[in-house]
């Protein structure tokens, strides 16, 4: 239009999709006609062939589709895709805007290529498990992109973490011995020591026993129900009626000491018995273990609130470290691998010291499975199973000669 503006050849509508000496005009695999411009014939007529050839033979692609960012795609992707549950929405959203996002956000879906991710996912993220999660992500975003016909393959589908599994020294994955433990209770304000006795003799998890309500419990038969647990979800108590995997719905037999323990927290707060509906709300008066704020009427600004006393992980954590510091136990841990710091032991080693004592006394490694609420035995063995000192000293005295043995060489 600039070069041989109207004027000169009379009235002409603009063309907007044709830039360049050839267009190649086709119809998709749903008959609407499409069109791409090039600067040669021969490159005009090589494409027409491909695309001809893909519409006869079923994979045609439109390239347009591909052309979307991979942030737009994630909009629509995660619209579709969005778990229901909030803790795995939250890791997540987190993979997504600490590490995708600002990599590949303003890149073209189809621009993607295997070399270009895996050496993304050996230099700049950092850590196996991080590794793990960005990964998983990544190739289920660019796998559905395929299955929408937008790309033709999948560049994360090969690609492979770097980062090795970390490693511990045997010392920190060892739990706290009782007496140990017994130290760090002394510790605690004497609020929080039913709640450590609890977890010590129930070996339930952190979100397991905090959403522990009263109606889950028989005291006549001295066991307790896994139903629901509560969540973190960014600073906020959630209610969910679903445990971590389908083995988490379990019975719980109790101890003396747990036995105890609740009814210490019953006569301190006299949880309601009454039952409500996960899509009820959270309900804090039905929970039996709860800060000592509970019920608790304070005025602010918005008028009066009633705190739910609801415990919290990282609120739990200001009282554990200073307890087991005051223990002479605490010891700083950091992980070879990120960096990352943390003390031993932690509040959820709780778990791991009963597998132990369970596995010490005998019991059959389906029943520590079924009360401990995990999908596999193995499990149970590899992760939360400790040895004792016990065993070390069995095999000294085996190697030691106090059982004969004859060593021989063979092929």
């Amino acid at each position: 239009m600039d070069k041989y503006p109207p004027a000169q050849h009379g009235e002409r509508k603009k063309r907007r999709d044709c830039v360049g000496s050839w267009q190649a005009r086709y119809r998709d695999a749903n008959g609407d006609q499409k069109a791409k411009s090039f600067a040669k014939k021969k490159e005009a007529d090589a494409f027409l062939d491909a695309v001809r050839g893909s519409v006869r033979q079923g994979t045609y692609l439109d390239p347009k589709r591909g052309e979307i960012t991979v942030a737009a795609w994630w909009a629509k992707w995660w619209e579709a895709n969005e778990p229901t549950r909030p803790t795995t929405r939250n890791r997540k959203l987190s993979s997504w805007r600490v590490h995708i996002e600002p990599k590949w956000g303003k890149r073209k879906l189809n621009s993607l290529t295997y070399l270009e991710i895996q050496s993304w996912i050996a230099q700049e993220v950092k850590g196996h498990a991080t590794q793990t999660k960005v990964l998983e992500l990544l190739r289920m975003m660019l796998r559905d992109a395929v299955r929408d016909q937008r790309i033709q393959s999948n560049p994360a589908q090969d690609v492979t973490k770097t980062a090795s599994a970390p490693v511990k020294h045997p010392d920190d994955l060892r739990p706290p011995t009782e007496a140990q433990y017994e130290l760090v209770r002394e510790q605690l304000p004497i609020w929080y020591q039913p709640v450590v006795d609890f977890a010590q003799e129930t070996g339930m998890r952190w979100g397991e026993y905090v959403g522990l309500r009263r109606r889950y419990v028989d005291l006549e038969a001295d066991i307790i129900k896994v139903r629901e647990i509560v969540i973190d979800d960014r600073g906020t108590p959630v209610r969910q009626g679903l445990p971590k995997t389908s083995a988490g719905f379990r019975t719980v037999p109790l101890t003396p000491k747990a036995k105890d323990a609740l009814l210490i927290m019953f006569d301190r707060l006299d949880p309601s018995a009454a039952e409500t509906d996960v899509e009820a709300g959270l309900h804090p008066e039905e929970l039996i273990f709860r800060g000592p704020l509970a019920g608790e009427i304070r005025k602010g600004r918005g008028g009066a609130v009633e705190l739910t006393g609801v415990l919290r992980g990282r609120n739990f954590r200001r009282l554990w470290i200073p307890a087991i510091k005051g223990a002479g136990i605490a010891r700083m841990v950091k992980s070879p691998e990120t960096g990352r710091k943390e003390w031993w032991p932690r509040v959820h080693d709780y778990r791991h010291a009963l597998a132990s004592r369970l596995h010490e006394a005998g019991v059959p490694e389906a029943d520590v499975q079924y009360v401990l609420g995990q999908e596999r035995g193995g499990r149970v063995t590899w992760l939360y199973t400790h040895r004792s000192d016990e065993a070390i000293a069995s095999v000294r005295a085996a190697m030691g000669g106090e059982v004969e043995r004859h060593l021989r060489a063979v092929s």
